[in-house]
């Protein structure tokens, strides 16, 4: 943890300590309450055990499959050990995609192979696989602006790079390759689409992630004829062709090898597809208010994972943080003045189901939830807190950043970037929260097989649940209903 200049944060003491107690828009019994449950959690949490449990007795839970099965059974064991006052499971309507075998090799100038992973919703190469010419793109929109005579009968390869940032802020810019090569390319006559892993690392580890954006099959006449409809509406659709991820080394090495300047053939063949429609759950603990049970807190993350590793990062750790916090609360003499609700959210990885059917469960999330945040950056330290509240609500958000500061979490803005989760519930019109996580290297393991437990630090697990305990049992505490920005 960064430490601050002494004087500054004497002077900042000093401050808060010379603020009148009535103009708190927060008991300061609550206040007290909350540094407690704060500096609990920062001696010792038990996030990194819950963590170990999930991964290990689980393991990786890619969604619709036996393992997610059981990691419902094992999320509503855990919420009952923890103490909480009531736990549910809401349905949720999942496609199942399945990886089977899968493989690459350059056949020639230079024979060799190549380390890859299909990408979530690709379509499978005949029986045999397929074997064409590479022709290699720097990024999408050079391919975008590609002839189609220069990809047809070919395999486009795309070759876009993501930059390091701490805010993952290189992931949206490039992420975008993943979800539109292979629709690109396979319009303009390609035979397959591959590109380089959307991550930062230098290990032979490919990354996959989804070859589809579902949210586009409504507004893409071609997504659209090929789409399929669920028993609950949703559409979904596999890449027009198929479609895979490098790992960073062997997209250098593939690189190097068109530089050459000799037609460059891979041989590609993937035993993937879609294989039905699954039930799955999202699993809510509740610990209900004292006063205002209708009134609700929620925070959580996704207990689905991508296959190849055990998913500790993406992510146990937001299920074991936010668990960890509702556990501590969980301990108190008496309950919050409203509920505190923990979800462990089905299938964020593969469409965000567990999102959209929480909202479709809750259509008046508006009026009954009154703050929502979402851990799902890995486990790195929080260092930042931002809202997006209605003004009238930034005096009660400010005092809970005061409570978090000694955490070195700084007071950010109020136009947070909101999970991908609870986004759904947040167009509904509720007040979100986002506290940041430092992750500059979480997408060296993002969706590759190194993402396991060893790449978890148990301190840094405690921060954040000092910062979630303390925000979430505030939220829950406060004297006045928070609420959500005014439309305009």
């Amino acid at each position: 943890m960064r430490l601050l200049p002494a004087c500054f944060l004497i002077a900042a003491g000093f401050a808060q300590a010379q603020a009148p107690v009535a103009s708190s828009p927060i008991a300061e019994t609550a206040i007290a309450t909350a540094k407690q449950l704060r500096d609990s959690a920062l001696a010792g949490s038990g996030a990194y055990a819950i963590t170990e449990s999930l991964t290990t007795e689980v393991g990786a839970r890619m969604a619709g499959s036996e393992a997610d099965a059981r990691a419902v059974r094992w999320a509503e064991a855990k919420f009952k050990a923890l103490g909480f006052d009531r736990v549910t499971l809401e349905p949720v309507t999942i496609p199942v995609w399945r990886r089977g075998t899968e493989s690459a090799a350059v056949t020639s100038p230079a024979p060799q192979k190549l380390s890859l992973l299909a990408l979530g919703w690709s379509s499978g190469t005949p029986k045999g696989g397929i074997e064409a010419e590479v022709v290699r793109f720097e990024n999408i929109d050079a391919l975008k602006a590609a002839p189609d005579a220069a990809v047809q009968g070919r395999i486009v390869f795309v070759s876009q790079k993501m930059t390091r940032r701490r805010d993952g802020g290189g992931y949206g810019t490039a992420v975008g390759v993943r979800a539109q090569a292979a629709e690109i390319g396979g319009r303009k006559g390609a035979v397959a689409a591959l590109i380089r892993s959307i991550g930062t690392d230098n290990d032979r580890f490919p990354h996959t992630g989804g070859g589809v954006w579902f949210g586009q099959i409504a507004l893409d006449a071609e997504l659209r004829k090929r789409a399929i409809t669920l028993s609950d509406g949703s559409l979904i659709a596999t890449t027009l062709v198929p479609a895979a991820a490098l790992s960073n080394p062997d997209a250098d090495q593939l690189d190097r090898l068109v530089a050459l300047g000799q037609p460059v053939r891979i041989k590609l063949e993937l035993d993937v597809g879609y294989v039905g429609e699954y039930h799955g759950h999202n699993v809510i603990g509740d610990l209900i208010g004292r006063e205002r049970p209708e009134e609700i807190v929620l925070i959580g993350g996704h207990l689905d994972s991508w296959d190849p590793g055990t998913g500790a990062i993406d992510d146990a750790a937001g299920i074991a943080i936010t668990m960890a916090a509702g556990a501590a609360i969980a301990k108190l003499p008496e309950r919050p003045r409203r509920t505190l609700r923990v979800v462990a959210f089905a299938d964020e990885e593969q469409g965000l189901f567990g999102g959209y059917a929480y909202a479709k469960a809750h259509p008046d999330a508006a009026r009954t939830h009154v703050a929502i945040a979402e851990s799902d950056f890995g486990a790195g330290l929080i260092y930042r807190f931002d809202s997006n509240v209605a003004a009238d609500a930034l005096p009660t958000v400010n005092a809970i950043g005061q409570v978090l500061y000694p955490l070195d979490i700084e007071r950010g803005g109020n136009d947070a970037r909101v999970g991908s989760d609870i986004g759904p519930i947040h167009k509904l019109g509720v007040p979100a929260f986002a506290l940041s996580q430092d992750g500059i290297d979480y997408f060296d393991y993002h969706h590759t097989a190194n993402d396991t437990l060893d790449k978890v630090d148990a301190k840094k697990l405690d921060q954040n649940v000092a910062a979630y305990v303390a925000f979430a049992y505030l939220a829950a505490e406060a004297e006045h209903k928070i609420e959500a920005p005014k439309k305009p």
